[in-house]
C-alpha cells in the first residue's frame, strides 16, 4: 500500500510481446503457469485479462468478500480479471483469530467466486508483522514463535492446497529506506536475520509444492533504493543456497510523492535476472486523465519488457473501492465507469494496438460502503502512537493508534482490550472522528456511519475475547490524522 516514501524503478531494457494466436477460444499461459479460458477469440483483445493472457500473463485484482453482493462490482470482476487476490481474508487475524483455531469462511467466499468466473488465486499473505491477532504479539519465546508460524503456515497453505498459484509467504519484512529488515516480533523473537524467512519459505514448500512461493514488500521499486537492494541481496542469497523462492512481489503504490520511477523496468529485469518471477502485486496510482492514463501505461509496458514479469494485479476494481479512494488511483470510477487510465492499460497490454470498447458495466448498483460492507486494508507498516485508552474500567477498553498517514489521508487502528479475568462476547467501540474526517475503509469490525460519532461493532470472528485478552480492528480514513480520534468500548 502507499507509504509516502519514494518508489523504485526502471532500466532501459530490450522489450519483448509475446503475443501469440489464440485458438479454440482458450490460451496457455506459459509464462505465469496458468490456464485462462477465453470466451472467443473476438473478445480477446477487449478486456485485461483476456488481452494479458495474450502474452502469457494475468491482470488480476484484489477483492472484498463483502463486496461480491455488489452487482457492478461483481460484474467488472467477472468480466476483466483472471486472477484474484483477497484483501484480507487470507491474513493471520481473519484466518487464525485464536491459536490452532482457523475461519476461512471469507476467503472461502472469494475462492469459490474465483473458480466460478475461471480466474486463478494469489494468497496473501502468510508471514506478516501487520494485522496479527493479539495472541501471536504476546509470544514470548524463539521457539514458540517457531511453533506457531509453521502451524499457521501448514494450517492455512493445506485448506488451500492445489487452488493457489502463489502465496505471499512473507510480506513487508525490510524497513523503509534501509538494507535491513524492520522491528517486528518476528526479528525480536527469532533474530535480526533472514533465517526465519527462509524457514517459512521451506515450510511452504512442503506444505504445497506445486504453488509458487512469493516474497511481497513495497517502496522497492527504485532499483537504487537502499530498500529494493536488501530485498534483492536476500533473493540472490537464496536462490544460490537453493532455498525455494519463486517469485518477487512489487506492491508499486504510486502517487505525486512517490511517482513511477525512470528505472522501474530495470528493478524488474534485475530481479528475474536471479532465476524468479516478478509480479506486480498491488498496483495503484494516484491522480487522473491523462498524466494517470501516462502512468499505469509505463507500469503495463516495464512489464511486458520483462519475460519473467508474470503479471499485474491492481488493488481493488472501482475508486470507491480503494483503501484511498479519495485518490481516485484505480482504472474504473465509484460508477464502474472506464477511466483513461483503463484504456492505456488495455492499449498497452495489446502492444500499442486500441481495440473496440466493451461494455463498461451490467445494471450498475450503489456502491457499498464502509458503514454497509466492512473493506479490508491493504498491507502496510504499523508505526504505533501512543494515545491514551478510555473505556470501562473492569469491562473493556479501546486504545487508538495511528498507523500511518499521507495527504488528504491516514490509517488508524484500536485495540480492544478486555480488562476483566472472565470470557468477553462481544464488543461494540465508539468511535469519534474529528470535524472533516471520514471512514473510507474498516476491517474486522462493523462500522455504522462513517463521520461524527461512529460505532463499531465486532466482526463474526472476533468478538469473543478471553480475559485479559485482546483484539484489533483498523480503518482508512480521508481527512487529517491531527487532532487523532478517540475511542471508547463497551460490551454487550
Amino acid at each position: 500500500m502507499f507509504r509516502g516514501t519514494v518508489h523504485p524503478g526502471e532500466r532501459s531494457h530490450p522489450g519483448r510481446n509475446f503475443r501469440r494466436t489464440l485458438a479454440l477460444g482458450a490460451v496457455l499461459l506459459v509464462g505465469a503457469g496458468v490456464a485462462v479460458t477465453l470466451s472467443s477469440t473476438a473478445n480477446a483483445a477487449t478486456t485485461l485479462g483476456a488481452s494479458a493472457a495474450a502474452s502469457g500473463r494475468y491482470f488480476g485484482t484484489a477483492v472484498n468478500s463483502g463486496k461480491l453482493s455488489d452487482s457492478t462490482y461483481s460484474t467488472i470482476l467477472a468480466r476483466e480479471f483472471n486472477m484474484v487476490t483477497p484483501e484480507n481474508e487470507m491474513k493471520w487475524d481473519a484466518t487464525e483469530p485464536s491459536r490452532g483455531s482457523f475461519n476461512f469462511t471469507n476467503a472461502d467466499a472469494i475462492v469459490s467466486r474465483a473458480t466460478s468466473i475461471g480466474a486463478k488465486m494469489r494468497g496473501h499473505t502468510l508471514v506478516w508483522h501487520s494485522q496479527l491477532p493479539s495472541w501471536v504479539s504476546s509470544i514470548s519465546t524463539a521457539s514458540d514463535l517457531t511453533t506457531v508460524m509453521h502451524n499457521h503456515i501448514n494450517g492455512v497453505m493445506s485448506h488451500y492446497k492445489g487452488k493457489i498459484y502463489a502465496w505471499d509467504v512473507v510480506n513487508e519484512a525490510f524497513a523503509d529506506g534501509s538494507s535491513s529488515l524492520r522491528s517486528s516480533i518476528w526479528t525480536q523473537r527469532l533474530g535480526n536475520n533472514t533465517s526465519w524467512i527462509e524457514d517459512a519459505f521451506r515450510t511452504a514448500r512442503a506444505a504445497d509444492p506445486a504453488a509458487k512461493l512469493c516474497y511481497n514488500d513495497y517502496n522497492t521499486d527504485n532499483w537504487t533504493d537502499a530498500k529494493t537492494q536488501g530485498v534483492y541481496n536476500m533473493v540472490k542469497d537464496f536462490k544460490t543456497r537453493g532455498v525455494p523462492i519463486d517469485c518477487v512481489g512489487f506492491q508499486s503504490h504510486f502517487n505525486s510523492n512517490s511517482p513511477v520511477p525512470s528505472n522501474y523496468q530495470t528493478t524488474l529485469a534485475n530481479f528475474a535476472a536471479l532465476g524468479v518471477d516478478v509480479q506486480i502485486t498491488e498496483l495503484d496510482i494516484e491522480g487522473s486523465g491523462t498524466a494517470q492514463a501516462n502512468n499505469y501505461s509505463n507500469v503495463v509496458k516495464a512489464c511486458l519488457a520483462v519475460s519473467r514479469c508474470a503479471g499485474i494485479t491492481v488493488w481493488g476494481i472501482r475508486d470507491s473501492d480503494s483503501w484511498r479512494s479519495s485518490a481516485t488511483p484505480l482504472l474504473f470510477d465509484a460508477n464502474g465507469n472506464k477511466k483513461p487510465a483503463y484504456d492505456a492499460v488495455l492499449t498497452a497490454l495489446n502492444g500499442g494496438t486500441p481495440v473496440s470498447p466493451s461494455p463498461t458495466t451490467a445494471s450498475p448498483s450503489p456502491s457499498v460502503s464502509p458503514s454497509a460492507s466492512p473493506s479490508p486494508s491493504p498491507s502496510r507498516t504499523v508505526t504505533p502512537t501512543t494515545p491514551p485508552p478510555t473505556g470501562v474500567p473492569g469491562t473493556c477498553s479501546a486504545t487508538y493508534q495511528l498507523v500511518n498517514s499521507w495527504q488528504g489521508g491516514f490509517q488508524g487502528q484500536v485495540t480492544v482490550q478486555n480488562n476483566g479475568s472472565t470470557t468477553m462476547n462481544g464488543w461494540t467501540v465508539a468511535l469519534a472522528l474529528p470535524s472533516g474526517v471520514s471512514l473510507s475503509q474498516i476491517w474486522s469490525g462493523v462500522s455504522t456511519g462513517t463521520s461524527g460519532n461512529v460505532t463499531v461493532k465486532n466482526a463474526s470472528y472476533n468478538g469473543t475475547i478471553p480475559g485479559n485478552g485482546s483484539t484489533v480492528f483498523g480503518f482508512v480514513a480521508n481527512g487529517s490524522s491531527s487532532p487523532a480520534p478517540t475511542a471508547s468500548c463497551t460490551t454487550p
